[in-house]
């Protein structure tokens, strides 16, 4: 590279948005990624002792995959060559593998074959890099945010070692957007700007876990106020005219957030699913933990509905379990179907409230004991160790029955008359009452 070139990639470094500029270089300045490239973590030890073989890194964009992957080549004084699988071909991976042969036989340097949205790559792709993964001519590191698992070939994946990358908080997007404010070289030191802390969390939870848009967001704050004399002023409405959204005031760890949550709530149970959609839309649109929301759901769904409408839990946990797989934003879609559920479903807290009286009158009362042919072996210990009238009491076996049912105590003699479960008489808990009345017992 000469004069000329060097002096053109640095007036284009300095030229290049703020999220570039700001991108990683160590692995003490990688944040949000400690559960794997923490101290004594098996990604970090590999790094440290220079012993990384291929690697796939799956997470969702703005996590940091090709920055860590920058990080590992210089850590590991590797040449890093980076391919798009979208637009690279079979020519590519040989023209890359030729050079890495280059690197190697030349100058004793190994290569670091980056390869993004690596889900994307055909079998004859995956084919033509396979002999050159296993026999080491190139350091494979893959980046993809599906599930390699089910994306990615199995013979690449056997010869790989997957790391997931998680999300990123909203605490280790303040620490990057707070580390942009203060970098003089790289980031946006060189301003005098003023920006609150609330304005700050504001573009952390806009960004929902992607670092990039963050830092895309305020650079655009900065520009759009740059010709401004003095102090720089990013104020909550300048935000929102970047991202074309309306500020919300929603404070995750404040009371406006348990407001929400609670109007949430109480809108599923009171079988409202216009108000339970209008809620669950301030929270998506504040920000909020979809895992968080996903579990008020669920919760609802057993505590408000219960047995009148079992489904009602089924819906609610498929969707908790579906938005953490697919995420945001698609995961509004089963958020907003599991709420609207919920919300109208018949209800019953039969069973929240049964349980509970369960639980008082253990804590506070004397239950007695288990009848004794309830008890685990009751054939054998009906022979033995036993007097009285017992040995006239034989568990009777339900199924043996017409009807699968025979009348028979199995609360202790102490509580036998108790009624824990009382089910009402909406929908499903309907069939539950009459069915228990036509057996042991008539439901009040």
């Amino acid at each position: 590279m000469d004069l000329f070139d060097l002096m053109a990639k640095e007036k284009l470094e300095k030229q290049a948005p703020l999220a570039e500029r700001m991108k990683p270089e160590t692995l003490e300045s990688f944040f949000g990624q400690e559960k794997i490239i923490g101290e004594g973590r098996l990604l970090s030890k590999l790094i440290q002792s220079d012993r990384l073989s291929s690697i796939l890194l799956y997470g969702p964009p703005g996590s940091g995959k090709t920055s860590l992957a920058k990080i590992i080549a210089k850590k590991t004084e590797s040449e890093f060559i980076s391919l798009n699988a979208v637009t690279s071909g079979v020519k590519d991976i040989r023209d890359t593998v030729q050079v890495a042969k280059d690197n190697l036989s030349l100058y004793g340097k190994r290569t670091i074959l980056f390869i993004d949205e690596i889900h994307r790559f055909n079998k004859s792709q995956q084919d033509a890099l396979l002999p050159f993964v296993e026999d080491g001519t190139v350091i494979l590191i893959g980046a993809t945010t599906e599930n390699p698992y089910f994306e990615v070939n199995g013979a690449l994946i056997s010869r790989s070692s997957v790391f997931r990358l998680e999300k990123l908080g909203s605490e280790h997007i303040l620490k990057i957007l707070r580390h942009a404010l203060e970098d003089v070289k790289n980031g946006l030191g060189m301003y005098e700007i003023e920006i609150d802390d609330k304005t700050l969390a504001y573009i952390a939870e806009m960004a929902a876990g992607d670092a990039r848009r963050a830092l895309n967001v305020l650079e655009l704050a900065v520009l759009s106020q740059e010709d401004l004399l003095g102090k720089i002023q990013i104020t909550p409405e300048v935000i929102e005219e970047c991202l074309q959204m309306k500020y919300m005031d929603y404070d995750k760890n404040g009371d406006n957030h348990y407001d929400i949550v609670s109007a949430f709530i109480k809108s599923m149970r009171g079988s409202d699913p216009d108000a339970a959609l209008y809620y669950l839309g301030k929270m998506i649109y504040g920000g909020e933990n979809p895992r968080f929301i996903a579990r008020r759901i669920v919760i609802c769904a057993s505590e408000d509905v219960g047995n009148a409408d079992p489904m009602a839990l089924v819906v609610a946990n498929n969707a908790a379990q579906a938005v953490d797989f697919i995420g945001m934003p698609e995961g509004r879609i089963l958020l907003a179907q599991a709420a609207t559920y919920v919300a109208s479903a018949p209800k019953s807290n039969a069973s929240y409230v049964g349980i509970d009286e369960v639980l008082e009158d253990i804590a506070n009362r004397e239950t007695g004991k288990i009848p004794y042919y309830l008890k685990d072996g009751t054939s054998l210990k009906l022979e033995r160790n036993y007097s009285g009238d017992e040995k006239s009491i034989r568990y009777a076996y339900p199924h043996a029955y017409e009807g699968h049912y025979v009348k028979q105590q199995y609360l202790p003699d102490e509580i036998k008359d108790r009624r824990y479960y009382r089910p009402s008489q909406n929908g499903h808990e309907k069939i539950i009452v009459d069915y228990l009345n036509r057996t042991k017992f008539s439901v009040e």
